[in-house]
């Protein structure tokens, strides 16, 4: 049987929806593995855009313009996101030259977790850093924006620490608190010059490690009674600081032990040269892998279906840097991942290519959670079997989801006998390109999406 589509209808999505905060802190569905739940006990989708400046201001003066944090949340609202990364960036300053830039420029990153008050000067001329005291700042600014996100219903992963940029900015080394030029505590002496500071990513100096100790101590405490926290450990940090982020991660969950609440802690791709089995093998509740895959997987082109171990948030940052598509996104979608996008927003940061190409990816992103909100989420799990496009999210004989990345071609899914609702989306405009209702005998059953590009079926009991 063949079944076209109809008139074109606005989805659900048109509806206004007043964004709530979360219902209790996240934690892995028992039912669902694949995803969270949260106080209210349905499964929770995590899906949203993140960029570099979201926390700390970014820019090519100092002090670098502030960022508009507000307008950012009205844009995420806008695309019905409901997750970002929050940005934590170590350098004073960095060459985006280090981000393949074809026009380089110096930026600077500011407030940082410690205050300046040290009488003599740092490698920047400004005063150096006390390392023993906190700047109170940094973390009224961070418990603010945490709990401006719960009140539109976002989730906030608070990145702890960052690992690329001593990796591959020119002389970043010299523009990190730790250096020993930086600090008043003497800090760093004890590290060999060698130019990057890696070590610091190892438990190799107690003394440090302390120290790191310490400030995600203060974050915990910052925002322990909000529940739409996650933490990350640590962006792209270099493959030697497996042990050191496997610690900090058993860390935290120690630590929020002795607190009101628990929350999800993640550990992200080590670049370069790191494996997924190290994330996979960690005691990290999330992770966000690599490109590669076996069994002829990848997460680029054709995710893996995920299997429960892990909460996995793919994310376009560790798998382009800038880049993923409409397709990317429902593909991962229906594997029972959950998409998230390095945004270059408003190319304040860097230029992240033509706008065209970036707000599609936006818009599919909610297009997926707007289908999650839609079907029992803690029921369906990913099928590629059930259906000739290998991209399908169901509960046999109940509902199902399947996505056809080949534009208007024909394809067959393995339906339970019954009598089904049909919805055809649109990818492209966000739109149901037609609905009805079906017999279905059992079996292979053959559908045709009157579509121009590609689509997305919709199937419910």
């Amino acid at each position: 049987m063949m079944f076209g589509a109809g008139l074109l209808l606005l989805i659900s999505s048109a509806i206004g929806v007043k964004s709530q905060g979360a219902a209790g802190p996240l934690r892995a569905c028992k039912e669902n593995p694949r995803y969270f739940t949260d106080g209210s006990g349905k499964a929770v989708y995590l899906t949203g855009a993140h960029t570099w400046n979201n926390l700390q201001d970014m820019g090519p003066t100092y002090p670098p313009p502030v960022f508009d944090f507000k307008s950012y949340l009205d844009f995420l609202e806008q695309h019905h996101h409901n997750f970002i990364r929050l940005w934590r960036w170590e350098l004073l300053s960095w060459n985006t030259a280090a981000n393949n830039e074809k026009e380089s420029r110096i930026h600077f990153a500011g407030p940082h977790p410690w205050a300046r008050t040290g009488a003599d000067k740092a490698l920047d001329g400004k005063p150096k850093f006390n390392l023993k005291s906190f700047d109170n700042a940094y973390f009224e600014r961070l418990r603010s924006r945490v709990t401006e996100a719960n009140r539109r219903g976002i989730y906030v992963s608070i990145m702890l620490f960052e690992g690329w940029g001593l990796q591959f900015v020119a002389e970043g080394w010299k523009a990190h608190p730790f250096h020993p030029d930086n600090n008043e505590n003497g800090v760093g002496v004890s590290i060999k010059l060698e130019g990057k500071g890696l070590t610091i990513f190892t438990l190799a100096h107690p003394e440090i490690t302390r120290l790191q100790e310490a400030y995600v101590r203060k974050v915990i405490d910052t925002v322990n009674d909000l529940d739409n926290v996650l933490f990350e450990i640590s962006n792209e940090n270099h493959p030697p600081s497996t042990e050191w982020q496997y610690h900090f991660i058993r860390f935290i969950q120690e630590y929020e032990k002795t607190k009101p609440r628990q929350h999800p802690v993640g550990m992200t791709f080590q670049y370069k040269g790191g494996a997924n089995a190290v994330l996979s093998a960690s005691p990290a509740d999330w992770i966000s892998p690599n490109p590669t895959a076996e069994q002829g997987y990848d997460y680029r082109t054709n995710p893996p279906p995920a299997d429960g171990r892990k909460v996995i948030l793919t994310d376009t940052d560790h798998l382009w840097g800038i880049g993923g598509d409409v397709e990317w996104v429902w593909k991962s979608f229906l594997r029972g991942l959950n998409p998230i996008f390095m945004d270059p927003y408003k190319r304040e940061i860097l230029s992240g290519g033509p706008e065209e190409r970036w707000e599609p990816v936006r818009k599919a992103l909610g297009h997926t959670r707007r289908f999650a909100e839609k079907m029992n989420l803690k029921s369906v799990i990913p099928h590629p079997e059930l259906a000739t496009t290998g991209y399908c999210l169901a509960h046999p004989g109940v509902e199902y989801l399947v996505y056809q990345p080949k534009a208007g071609e024909s394809f067959s899914i393995d339906l339970k006998a019954g009598t089904y609702r049909f919805e055809w989306l649109d990818t492209a405009k966000g739109t149901t390109a037609g609905e009805g209702r079906v017999e279905a005998p059992g079996g292979m059953q053959e559908f045709k999406p009157a579509l121009a590009g590609d689509a997305v079926l919709y199937l419910k009991r």
